[in-house]
């Protein structure tokens, strides 16, 4: 076993390789974070515009817009079209980020998908009952719904903006709950604020819905057939009097989502060579095909509905909705109005008391079995931040009332807003001035976390850097030709000379479809190993990419000091093959199927590997190592 080398200086940064490495979970909240300034610039301006040419801005929304075809047509104003239209992509999204959850993320082992639905009904439930309480026997208690719901999008941005140093978890956490906060919304605008219910009409949409479903099981992949029966199910809805948005979240959650298979990416790779060899039209198609196939529907989908949701949509709703005139007499009213009340003690006290008060009692019914996946702060700062409820809040409130009494059901949503912004502020400052133990387990708790590597390192059996006993494991799935391999190597040296507590393995994924010397490569890794020269081998392989060829190879193997008639012999009799086979294996077991793939202490790493990412991962995995047993 080796030592690290010193790393040259110029990789001690970010590198521009770095950024390649995105996922969908880190690019949904990045853009969410981005989109929440757009979401309150555009609420801003709807405020200032309503304040200084109300008549304008109702004559604009107010504009009737039809769209027909024959006899038939659907018409409404630009603010319901906004609200009832656009709003089902969005809706839609939230259904595609779902059931990547449950197929991917944190929900994919079902046993923890107890403490979010119940966190989620938990700070659902408590606002609406604040709400009555403060409405009971005015007929402004039919407006509960507008007092119950996190607008995700906003709550996310700003979740980030005034709690930064809340960590990842944290947010990812909070966004499970969330969804299910939104699932229950949805619910609740189609049971109980669709009036007027055509049954006719209503089982139209059901039988179309049932058709789709049953077309999906055939086995049809083409998006236009699905985008016509969304189309129709939305028609039948908007008749029935049912609100369409739902057939948005329906779809999105029939939306499966599922990492890139290894060997999709092969038959992706083979099209575009067959491309690169013939340049045709029809080989252009069939390559483009080929690579759209090896991505799963759901990441599609949302890398290219959530950039319109998230920046143009929801703030085209917030302009259109958030207008109010705001005066002296305006604020008399809603001051002491129970729906202005109503609706910002709701959120401001009854979201974080149903977030929090229900997470611990279910810790507290199974004993300590089942916990939140961070710490209590990290809980405390995502209800407090759950009373930002401006989307959806503000769509329940626009079917639940009109006239004065939506204005002040609207005042009451912003105000809630701020209160709950200033609230997380609040928290994150307090729990940054903890010390040092006590603030890292409130940030990130004591439950166990998902491991995601299938094969448990074996110290007697895999390639390990650094003390077997340390309490972090960094685990790479490397290909010695591939060049993001290659320039992660040196960040790898820096991360072990920075922190003397990490031990690092190496294990094999060559991807012999892209990189023709990689497979030849690991081999002669595996038989320096027999002589005890694997480190020695690694090095020289990462470090001279561009020469892999067995002239190469024996070269290496001179310089390592090793036997070379040994060495030739394994590599004829490819003695590494089966060693490298189970590696393999293992890759696919965890679901990896490119190059470089890291996982800190069994948790898969997701994004960047530079070196500020990768210490704050091992930073992170350090701090949970010294609180869990």
């Amino acid at each position: 076993m080796t030592e690290p080398r010193e790393t040259p200086a110029h990789f001690s940064g970010r590198t521009a390789w770095a950024l390649r490495f995105e996922t969908p979970l880190r690019e949904f909240l990045r853009t969410e974070t981005g989109s929440a300034v757009i979401l309150l610039a555009a609420t801003l301006a709807a405020l200032v515009w309503a304040n200084t040419d109300l008549s304008s801005y109702e004559a604009l929304w107010g504009t009737r817009l039809s769209v027909s075809l024959g006899d038939a047509g659907v018409a409404q104003d630009l603010r319901h079209w906004v609200n009832s239209g656009l709003m089902t992509f969005f809706f839609f999204v939230v259904g595609l980020e779902a059931r990547r959850e449950f197929d991917m993320g944190e929900l994919r082992d079902r046993r923890r998908l107890v403490l979010p639905v119940v966190a989620g009904v938990g700070g659902m439930i408590v606002p609406i009952a604040i709400y009555l309480l403060v409405n009971g026997g005015r007929p402004s208690a039919h407006g509960w719904g507008a007092a119950m719901s996190t607008d995700t999008a906003f709550a996310m941005g700003m979740l980030a903006l005034v709690a930064a140093r809340f960590p990842a978890r944290a947010r990812t956490y909070f966004l499970t709950v969330t969804v299910v906060d939104d699932l229950v919304a949805l619910c609740v605008i189609t049971i109980f604020y669709s009036e007027h219910v055509t049954p006719s009409a209503l089982l139209a949409a059901v039988a179309i819905f049932a058709v789709m479903l049953l077309v999906k099981s055939a086995g049809v992949r083409h998006g236009l057939v699905y985008a016509g029966f969304a189309a129709a199910v939305w028609v039948a809805l908007f008749r029935s009097g049912v609100e369409p948005v739902v057939i948005g979240l329906a779809m999105g959650l029939l939306t499966y989502a599922s990492p890139a298979a290894r060997g999709d990416l092969e038959r992706a790779s083979d099209l575009f060579r067959l491309f690169r060899e013939q340049p045709t039209p029809e080989l252009a198609r069939s390559a483009s095909a080929g690579l759209a196939k090896a991505v799963s529907p759901n990441h599609r989908l949302q890398q290219l509905y959530h950039p319109w949701t998230s920046y143009v949509i929801v703030p085209l709703f917030a302009l259109a909705n958030a207008g109010i005139v705001i005066n002296g007499a305006f604020l008399a009213r809603a001051l002491t109005s129970p729906i202005t009340l109503g609706i910002l003690v709701a959120y401001v006290v009854g979201k974080p008391v149903g977030i929090i008060g229900s997470t611990w009692l279910v810790s507290l019914l199974s004993r300590g079995r089942v916990r939140p996946p961070i710490g209590w702060a990290g809980v405390a700062g995502g209800g407090t931040i759950a009373g930002i409820g401006f989307t959806v809040s503000l769509l329940i409130a626009t079917l639940a009332f009109d006239g004065p009494r939506l204005e002040e059901a609207k005042f009451g949503i912003l105000a809630a807003a701020v209160c709950a912004s200033l609230l997380t502020w609040i928290i994150s400052h307090v729990t940054v001035m903890l010390p040092s133990r006590l603030r890292a387990r409130a940030l990130h708790g004591t439950a166990e976390s998902i491991i995601d590597l299938g094969t448990p390192v074996d110290p007697d059996r895999d390639h390990v850097r650094g003390p077997l006993d340390a309490p972090v494991t960094v685990v790479e799935y490397g290909d010695f030709e591939c060049p993001y391999c290659g320039q992660a190597e040196p960040v790898v040296r820096e991360l072990l000379a920075d922190f003397g507590d990490v031990r690092y393995v190496w294990r094999h994924l060559p991807l012999h479809d892209v990189h023709p010397s990689a497979q030849l490569a690991a081999e002669a890794s595996e038989a320096a190993a027999e002589q005890g020269a694997f480190w020695e081998m690694h090095d020289l392989l990462l470090g001279h990419q561009g020469d892999l060829l067995l002239r190469d190879l024996l070269d290496y193997a001179e310089r390592a000091g090793l036997d070379g008639d040994r060495f030739r012999r394994d590599l004829a009799a490819h003695a590494g093959a089966s060693r490298i086979a189970e590696d393999v294996d293992s890759a696919d077991v965890s679901g990896v199927s490119g190059t470089p793939t890291f996982f800190v202490n069994g948790r898969r790493h997701h994004g960047a590997y530079d070196i500020a990412t990768l210490s704050s991962a091992v930073r992170t995995a350090r701090a949970r190592a010294v609180l869990l047993p």
